[in-house]
């Protein structure tokens, strides 16, 4: 017999996600039902959460003995509470998504005090398929390529200013403790960044993209900032931006407002002589300047004696140095440099490298890393720098073992020196006036290519004797027997 209410239907349809029900139906419009055909076990009793008794202070301090990977990680997916309370104790974040800025970051990390907008004011691509599309990774910032755009790597696109404003004005409005920040200026002078100087008073740190002389007159706002990074608006990478990049206009107004600066890199900036003295003279307790890939004209090392109180001196990325330093006696000095650090520069230019030594003439630690152009006699001129006692050579292959020893052994204060693959630097050419330097300092570090450290790496093992042994009874039996054979075909031939 049929089961009663099926009709004329008369079916039994298996859904495929519930294997337990069946569709019922009649006659009437809308007439299923579902059945359950098979009784569901019974589900056991939940045991109750014992941490809903503890006060939110206290498991506060429970989570907060976790180390940060699983405070971000597993414990915030317990519930909605702990994903509350885990946001409450994260104190760094970077931002991906600029709608969420806006609208959910108050709420969800109230106590932030380091917060990095970048990678979020970077606009999404206009493709309809972005997970489709390639990933370009630098550092720690990660570009979605617009295939739909031509070309498709080219200037970053951002999202526009009065977003930038509206997200920059939450920013100040949500944390007042914000202690480092990293964002994007706006294409033109905005309320966004006065809005930060006016709602977080004790933020020290700030790093500013897309810069422009425009964009760094609300930066002027911020009178306890101690460490300031500046990154151009390079119309290679940013696109053309209004007002164009960083000039002596930018350096001046940013030395005259921000005076307690401490740390200060200028990346891709323009600028000459009068904007980098004004930075000295208005920035006295300046201890720390990078420099970028520059583009400034010739003249600005001279400008370097106007800070009093530089301890630090690193240049990165530079194609060039200076290319007009003046006469050797309008230089000046840093008397106070302890350290001149040299990363990926061009090193070819002898007047400027000249200058560049005649000014840091009193700096006790000397670092140059994987420089081109440095050889024995381009090295030479850093023996005017009589004070050194920390030298470190990384990745400077034109370098030999007698410019080396030329230079180090008339610095008598000389205490650690690192060598690392700078391959024309050979074990076989220490003399001994060498050896007895190396015998004299507190540290060293000598790995100035790959053989010496196979070498210092297989003492002890024999495993050097044993592979030359290896190969000539192997190898050497049938290169000879080859041999023989080529030596008695030619024979035969000249027969």
């Amino acid at each position: 017999m049929p089961e009663p209410g099926l009709g004329d239907l008369g079916q039994r349809q298996l859904l495929k996600g519930w294997p337990d029900l069946w569709l019922v139906g009649d006659n009437k419009p809308g007439g299923l039902r579902a059945r359950s055909m098979a009784a569901a076990p019974p589900s056991p009793p939940l045991e109750p959460d014992q941490t809903l008794a503890l006060p939110d202070a206290l498991l506060l301090r429970v989570l907060a003995c976790l180390p940060e990977p699983h405070l971000t990680g597993a414990a915030s997916l317990v519930c909605r509470r702990w994903t509350r309370l885990a946001g409450r104790l994260r104190r760094r974040l970077a931002v991906r998504d600029w709608a969420f800025v806006a609208h959910r970051l108050p709420y969800r990390f109230p106590d932030l005090a380091d917060l990095d907008l970048f990678p979020a004011s970077i606009a999404a691509p206009t493709a309809a398929a972005p997970h489709a599309s390639p990933l370009l990774t630098c550092g720690a910032v990660s570009l979605t390529l617009d295939a739909s755009a031509d070309p498709p790597l080219g200037a970053c696109r951002f999202v526009d200013d009065d977003a930038l404003d509206r997200g920059l004005a939450a920013v100040a409005a949500s944390f007042p403790n914000l202690r480092r920040l990293s964002a994007t200026a706006a294409s033109s002078e905005s309320g966004g960044l006065m809005a930060i100087a006016g709602g977080c008073p004790t933020l020290q740190e700030l790093e500013l993209h897309r810069c422009t002389d425009l964009a760094l007159r609300p930066v002027s706002a911020f009178a306890h900032l101690q460490i300031l990074r500046i990154v151009a608006a390079a119309p290679a990478l940013y696109g053309p931006a209004e007002g164009g990049g960083v000039t002596d206009i930018g350096l001046t107004i940013l030395a005259h407002g921000c005076k307690r600066l401490v740390k200060l890199e200028l990346q891709g900036c323009e600028g000459s002589y009068d904007g980098i003295a004004a930075v000295g003279r208005c920035c006295a307790m300046l201890e720390e300047l990078t420099i970028v890939d520059h583009r400034m004209d010739g003249g600005w090392l001279a400008a370097l004696a106007f800070c009093g109180n530089l301890k630090t001196l690193r240049l990165q990325s530079c194609r060039r140095i200076d290319d007009d330093p003046g006469p050797a006696e309008h230089l000046g000095a840093c008397l106070t440099l302890e350290s001149l650090q040299l990363h990926r520069c061009q090193l070819r230019d002898r007047s400027a490298l000249h200058a560049l030594f005649l000014v840091c003439e009193g700096a006790r630690e000397i670092q140059v890393q994987n420089c081109w152009g440095l050889e024995d006699d381009m090295f030479a001129l850093a023996g005017l720098c009589r004070r050194v006692k920390f030298l470190l050579l990384e990745g400077c292959s034109l370098l030999t073992t007698r410019g080396l020893e030329s230079v180090i052994t008339s610095w008598s204060d000389l205490q650690s020196l690192e060598v690392v693959t700078c391959n024309k630097i050979k074990d076989e050419e220490i003399t001994p006036a060498l050896s007895e330097l190396f015998s004299n300092l507190k540290e060293l570090k000598w790995r100035p290519d790959n053989k010496s450290l196979l070498a210092a790496s297989l003492v002890g093992t024999g495993m050097g004797k044993k592979g030359r042994v290896f190969f000539k009874r192997q190898i050497l039996p049938a290169h000879q027997r080859i041999k023989g054979k080529v030596r008695n075909y030619s024979a035969g031939v000249a027969a």
